[in-house]
């Protein structure tokens, strides 16, 4: 069997699913799963299908154009149609910080992540080994005030040359350019711990630490070029006590940042994020 998976979203109105459902039922598809979700303060239906259809009965160009034609154009939709065996290819950004490296390399090397890994790009050498641990080509593209646009003509090489359809920063210490943003928006997702803004700086850990904070957190959002404003994609806390140190805090900010960035992708690659409004909408 061939499964596509459907993404749509456009103004609520009349009709929308009915519609949908009667034109998979009319090119013999069946459909395994149906979500939708209405934004009523904004006015937007959003939904979100999983089809499959006979071998031979099956033409994603003829779908495509189809469904532009009988769906997309009457209800004026923005909408994506994939093949859900093809795994999105994967880029990862890291500098120094292994923890969600390691994470993410082990849980691909496992099957347990829907995409392919073709390159890690890194602003130091310091993770080559890892990756060369892992089989997956590594590049280190210094990343400065001073030659900044030097690097994200690298990257760009780099990435376009690799196909890649969409960018992990598993713990990389730069800004990412507005030009990288632009070209992969709503494809780049990002981890950091949840102290922002209360807590900036190098060491959010010991400034939570002497504050006394009773819970530590971490967030993956994609980017923009809004520094950590991005629309969240999953989140996560733990509670901590006065009678955990800063390495304690440390370790378990670890541990989310591994869980929650891995949620995230799985998210993603999967096919179950919408990104509306600076928000998401995730079909869990």
């Amino acid at each position: 069997m061939n499964k596509i998976v459907i993404l749509i979203h456009c103004r609520d109105q009349k009709g929308i699913i009915a519609a949908v459902t009667n034109y998979i039922a009319s090119i013999d598809g069946n459909i395994i799963y149906l979500d939708q979700h209405v934004d009523s303060d904004q006015d937007v239906f959003f939904m979100r299908l999983e089809c499959e259809f006979a071998k031979d009965r099956f033409n994603l160009d003829d779908i495509k154009d189809n469904f532009q034609k009988n769906l997309a154009n009457p209800f004026s939709m923005s909408w994506s149609i994939q093949l859900q065996e093809r795994k999105p290819r994967m880029a990862i950004f890291v500098s120094k910080y292994d923890h969600c490296l390691y994470d993410i390399l082990s849980r691909y090397s496992t099957g347990e992540l829907h995409v392919e890994i073709p390159i890690i790009i890194s602003n130091h050498n310091d993770l080559s080994s890892v990756a060369q641990r892992f089989s997956i080509p590594f590049s280190c593209i210094p990343f400065t005030k001073e030659n900044k646009e030097a690097g994200e003509e690298a990257q760009l090489t780099i990435l376009e040359k690799n196909q890649i359809d969409f960018i992990v920063l598993a713990r990389y210490m730069q800004i990412i350019t507005p030009n990288l943003i632009e070209l992969y928006k709503n494809k780049i997702i990002n981890i950091h711990h949840s102290f922002l803004p209360a807590f900036p700086g190098a060491k959010p850990y010991h400034s939570a630490f002497n504050r006394g904070v009773k819970i530590i957190g971490a967030t993956s959002h994609y980017v923009t070029e809004a520094l950590d404003e991005g629309p969240i994609i999953e989140q996560d806390i733990t509670r901590v006590t006065h009678t955990h140190s800063i390495e304690d805090f440390i370790m378990k900010g670890k541990d989310l940042e591994r869980i929650v960035l891995a949620r995230a992708i799985k998210l993603h690659s999967e096919r179950k994020t919408m990104v509306y409004n600076n928000k998401t909408v995730v079909f869990a």
